[in-house]
């Protein structure tokens, strides 16, 4: 579905067009004269040839320019200005995989002035310590204590405290692999289409025989029922996808996510961009590699809060699921009623169907990569629809109890400033 034409006046953006001004600041006039003499030679006057001038320099008494002035103007010209990004990671004990993430994303020799702040939400082993290290030497670096340890509130944190002057907010997840020119390129997307905010696709990879079968499952339609971001859908515009790049503006003025949500807030907070006129591009120039949990226990806990996640969104909007999303919410009242089939055996008959489609389908892709592992795919699938459909509906049950109030669209924007935009 694509997003709906602008309605609101989100800010324009800072050049007002995706064309580049191609101005450049003035160099800074340097003399390699001493101190006490006039500023009259020119550095390819100094009379002894290069290098012996330099032979009998203290290599220790050299300037050690701080990667962040690398290759940056200072001050920064307006063309150059435009492109700086707050890059933000959230971080909740990914030792084994934080500097890894840092040092892919500042590779990229397409950044202005990049900083990137890590969102650390309590970790306990050794995370904090490793990019406090990495921040020490490396200014382009920083640590925030996130105290709400969740995702969302981690960003929201971020935009805040170091968001002023940096045109874009790019999210960066600890847990998957990213492409080197990574960040420049989203923010050549977002300049070259004029979008409030760039998503990619995702190609989930796994290394277990358990993880391969996951991966194969979320690679299909078996487990994504065919979201545009999962499946490699061409570029176009979406009305969601795996959370990239914001205009900055644009997300403080929506309210960034809502903190109240531990899952399914990046799909809650694309509603309200597109409702508030957004638009959301969903790029082919660039992917992330996303790494699937290690075992079944781990993947079922991660779907059934991706069920409550979803069901906390339609009731917090009054929006229709998706035909994708409507047929696994059938799942668990399916398996419910087979557990009722001694007593009346048709009411087995939805959740065999389910079963035998998904276990062929498993089986199918299997045959078809030619990797046992991926024979497990079915089950993995099932796995995450039993997952999902049960969180929903546990959702919506704990809603009803409560007398339809929590989560219904009135409290959940308690307390949230009101979206204003301005011409």
């Amino acid at each position: 579905m694509l997003s709906p034409k602008p309605r609101a006046a989100f800010p324009s953006l800072p050049d007002g067009s995706a064309r580049e001004s191609g101005r450049r600041a003035a160099v800074e006039p340097r003399s390699f004269a001493p101190r006490d003499e006039a500023f009259e030679r020119l550095p390819g006057a100094v009379s002894t040839p290069w290098p012996q001038a330099w032979a009998s320099l203290d290599p220790a008494q050299l300037i050690h320019v701080p990667p962040a002035a690398a290759n940056v103007q200072t001050p920064l010209d307006e063309t150059l200005a435009r492109k700086r990004a707050l890059i933000v990671i959230p971080c909740l004990n990914e030792a084994v995989l934080i500097e890894s993430v840092i040092a892919r994303v500042l590779e990229d020799d397409g950044l202005v002035d990049p900083l990137v702040l890590v969102a650390d939400g309590g970790s306990t082993d050794g995370s904090r310590q490793i990019v406090e290290a990495i921040a020490a030497h490396d200014p382009r670096v920083r640590l925030v204590d996130n105290p709400a340890r969740l995702q969302s509130a981690g960003v929201n944190l971020a935009a805040r405290l170091m968001g002023e002057g940096r045109p874009w907010l790019v999210r960066v997840d600890a847990h998957a692999e990213y492409p080197r020119d990574y960040i420049s390129t989203l923010i050549e997307e977002a300049r070259r289409t004029g979008a409030h905010s760039v998503v990619v696709a995702m190609e989930t990879r796994g290394e277990s025989a358990f993880q391969r079968a996951v991966a194969a499952a979320q690679n299909s339609r078996l487990g994504t029922g065919g979201a545009a971001h999962r499946v490699g859908r061409e570029a176009g515009w979406v009305d969601h996808g795996h959370h990239a790049l914001f205009r900055n503006d644009a997300f403080q003025a929506i309210g960034g996510y809502d903190e109240s949500f531990s899952h399914n807030e990046d799909a809650e907070l694309d509603l309200r961009l597109t409702h508030e006129g957004a638009k959301i591009w969903l790029t082919d120039r660039t992917r992330i590699t996303y790494r699937p949990r290690k075992t079944p226990g781990a993947l079922w806990k991660q779907y059934v809060s991706y069920g409550k996640g979803r069901a906390r969104t339609v009731l917090k909007h009054y929006t229709p699921l998706k035909m994708r999303q409507a047929l696994p919410l059938a799942v668990a009242p399916a398996v419910v009623g087979a557990l009722a089939a001694p007593l009346y055996w048709p009411l087995a008959v939805p959740a065999l169907f389910w079963a035998m489609v998904t276990l062929a389908y498993g089986a199918a892709l299997g045959f078809r990569q030619r990797d046992a592992a991926v024979l497990m795919s079915g089950p993995a699938a099932m796995i995450m629809h039993l997952g999902w459909s049960l969180g929903f509906w546990l959702q919506l049950l704990a809603w009803a109890a409560k007398g339809g109030r929590a989560g219904s669209k009135a409290e959940s924007r308690a307390g949230s400033r009101p979206v204003q935009t301005t011409a």
